[in-house]
C-alpha cells in the first residue's frame, strides 16, 4: 500500500483557485478510478472532479465552502501498489504530489470535452474511459449518495444500490441534489420517476410547486441580523469583474421596438403540433433566435468583436443564450448555430437551457461566444437595457409577449405583442446598422415566413 495526495488541478479554463463545493466521499470510503469524490465551483461554472485512484480515502484536506490555489492538496488517499490505473500521480521529490501528464490531460477533458450518449458505457466521465460501477458515494456526515450512469436521452441506467439501514436510499445526481437544496425540497420526501427510483429535475420542480425554478417558493420570515456580509467569490465575483469591464470599456447605445408577435404565436403552436417537432420543447425564443441569425446575414457587422488594433468580424455565429440559474448568471453559446436547421436550434437551446439549470454547464460551452440573446420575458418584463457580454458587440433581448390593444388597418384589434432590441458596442457599429438590425429581428418576428427566403 502507498499514500498518495490529490492536488486540485487545473480544469482547463486558466484557473487559479476554486471553492470546494460538495464532498461525495468522506474518510474511510472506498473509491474507484473516475468516480466523482468532490464537486468545486470555479469562476465560470460548477465542475465535478474524478479521482484518478482506486483505493481508501485517509483524509479530506480541504472544507466544504474552502477556497484553494490550483496545485493545493485536497485529498490524501491509500492506493494499492503505486496507484489504480495509468493516470495515478507519484509522489515527487519533496514528498507532495506530483500530478503525471496523463491525470492532468484527464482531468482538463473532464471540463472542456461535452460527454456525448455514444461515447458512454457503464459509468464514464470524459477523459477517463470505463472504470467499473461505482460502488458508493457518501458525504461526510455519513449520508449516502447512491448515483451511477445515465445515458442521454432515456437510455439505461445503471445504479450501484448499497443498502442502508432505517432509511430508503436517495438516488439523485449532485445537480439534482443541488436545485433541491436551493428549492428547499427534502429529497427523502420526493417519489424518484427514474430508472430505480432515481429523482430526475423534473420531480424536485412538481415537489416545490412552482411554474418557475427562479421565483420564490414563499416569502421568508424578515432576518433577525441587521446586515449580511457575503464573500465575493467564485461565478459571482467573476460575474461583476466582467459587467464592470463591458460597461466601462464598451460604450453602450441601446435600441428596441414593440412587435406584433401575433403570427409568431401562431407560428409556434403549429410547431408544437407537428410530428416533426414532437418531444422538443418549442417556444417564442426559438423564432427570436433564428431571426438573429436571419439578420446577421443582412447586418455582419454586429457579429463582430472590437480589439485595439482591428475589428474582427465573424463569419460564423456562436449564439449565446444568457441562463439565470441559482448560482449566478451564465452564458452558454449555441456552437455554429447559422448551420442548425429551425428543428437542432430547438433542440441546441432546449439542451443549453436543462444543462445550465441543472448546474452542469462546462467552461468550454461558455468560450468564443460572438453575439448573446437575454430573455427578460420569462420574468414577466416587458423589456430593459442588457450590458454586453465582454468581447460581443451585441445582446438582444425580447420582452414577455401579451394580449395588447393594436392597430390592424386602421382598426384596434386584440394581438400578441412584444418589445425587442437590445445594446450595441457604439465602437463598431452606427445608429444606422443596429436600426437596420433591430427592424430586422422585428420583420421576422411579425412574419415568420421571412425565414422561408
Amino acid at each position: 500500500m502507498s499514500e498518495q495526495v490529490f492536488p486540485l488541478p487545473d480544469v482547463g479554463e486558466g484557473l487559479t483557485e476554486a471553492e470546494v463545493v460538495t464532498w461525495f466521499v468522506g474518510p474511510g470510503d472506498t473509491v474507484e478510478l473516475n468516480q466523482v469524490i468532490c464537486e468545486i465551483e470555479t469562476a465560470k461554472s460548477l465542475v465535478e472532479l474524478p479521482s484518478p485512484f482506486t483505493g481508501r480515502v485517509r483524509e479530506l484536506l480541504v472544507e466544504p465552502g474552502q477556497t484553494v490555489p490550483v496545485g493545493a492538496p485536497i485529498l490524501r488517499i491509500e492506493v494499492a501498489g503505486d496507484g489504480a490505473g495509468p493516470d495515478a500521480p507519484g509522489d515527487d521529490a519533496s514528498g507532495g504530489a506530483a500530478e503525471s501528464d496523463e491525470t492532468r490531460e484527464a482531468v482538463q477533458d473532464t471540463a472542456d470535452s461535452v460527454e456525448r450518449p455514444e461515447e458512454r458505457d457503464g459509468a464514464v466521465l470524459v477523459g477517463y474511459g470505463t472504470g467499473g460501477a461505482v460502488r458508493s458515494r457518501r458525504r461526510r456526515g455519513g449520508e449516502p449518495l447512491l448515483d451511477g450512469a445515465e445515458s442521454a436521452g432515456g437510455g439505461a441506467r445503471a445504479h450501484a444500490v448499497i443498502p442502508v439501514a432505517d432509511a430508503a436510499p436517495v438516488i439523485a445526481k449532485p445537480p439534482i441534489r443541488k436545485l433541491a437544496k436551493d428549492l428547499g425540497v427534502d429529497l427523502a420526501q420526493v417519489a424518484g420517476s427514474g430508472i430505480a427510483g432515481e429523482i430526475l429535475r423534473d420531480d424536485v420542480v412538481r415537489a416545490a410547486s412552482q411554474a418557475s425554478l427562479f421565483r420564490n417558493i414563499e416569502t421568508p420570515e424578515a432576518p433577525s441580523a441587521r446586515e449580511e456580509r457575503i464573500p465575493l467569490k467564485g461565478m459571482r465575483k467573476q460575474i461583476a469583474k466582467a459587467m464592470v469591464t463591458s460597461a466601462f470599456e464598451a460604450p453602450h447605445v441601446s435600441v428596441f421596438t414593440e412587435v406584433d408577435a401575433t403570427r409568431t404565436m401562431e407560428f409556434v403552436r403549429r410547431l408544437k403540433g407537428s410530428t416533426e417537432f414532437a418531444g422538443t420543447k418549442v417556444s417564442p425564443l426559438l423564432i427570436f433566435a433564428k431571426a438573429m441569425l436571419w439578420a446577421i446575414r443582412r447586418s455582419p457587422e454586429v457579429n463582430s468583436t472590437f480589439t485595439e488594433s482591428e475589428i474582427i468580424r465573424h463569419n460564423f455565429v456562436n449564439l449565446g443564450i444568457a441562463a439565470a440559474t441559482p448560482r449566478g448568471l451564465v452564458v452558454p453559446n449555441i456552437k455554429e448555430a447559422q448551420s442548425l436547421s429551425l428543428l437542432e436550434l430547438a433542440r441546441a437551446i432546449e439542451q443549453l437551457t436543462i444543462t445550465a439549470r441543472d448546474g452542469r454547464t462546462q467552461p468550454v460551452e461558455m468560450q468564443d461566444g460572438t453575439i448573446t440573446i437575454t430573455n427578460i420575458g420569462v420574468f414577466g418584463m416587458d423589456f430593459g437595457t442588457p450590458i454586453l457580454n465582454p468581447g460581443e458587440c451585441a445582446i438582444m433581448a425580447m420582452g414577455t409577449i401579451r394580449e395588447k390593444p393594436w392597430v390592424v388597418d386602421g382598426e384596434v384589434r386584440p394581438r400578441m405583442v412584444t418589445t425587442v432590441g437590445g445594446s450595441f458596442d457604439h465602437r463598431i457599429v452606427d445608429g444606422d446598422v443596429v436600426s437596420r438590425f433591430v427592424a430586422d429581428v422585428a420583420s421576422v418576428l411579425e412574419e415568420p415566413a421571412l425565414l422561408l427566403d
